[in-house]
């Protein structure tokens, strides 16, 4: 991963690392449930954002990588790993 990509997700990642905590908290505290599951789709969608950001960076360094190597069994590799993890993440 090249260093913006990865200074921005290390930080979208510490953040989520807080939510977490805090929606610990609010379990022990017994906040309200509704709360408590707003406060996990935040994480969920904080956690699609980071998951975009690898993938961007992955996009524009390893398979733009790949297609420009010429190589097509390369290119096969990281279509496949790009393809298997796009299904992996609908689940």
């Amino acid at each position: 991963m090249k260093e913006p990509a990865r200074s921005s997700v290390l930080k979208r990642l510490n953040r989520i690392e807080g939510q977490v905590r805090g929606i610990s908290r609010m379990v022990e505290e017994d906040r309200y449930c509704i709360d408590i599951v707003t406060q996990i789709a935040a994480v969920r969608a904080a956690l699609r954002r980071a998951e975009e950001e690898v993938l961007r960076d992955h996009v524009g360094h390893c398979v733009a990588h790949a297609i420009r190597s010429g190589d097509p069994d390369e290119q096969a590799k990281k279509i496949d790993e790009l393809m298997d993890v796009l299904v992996r993440s609908e689940r």
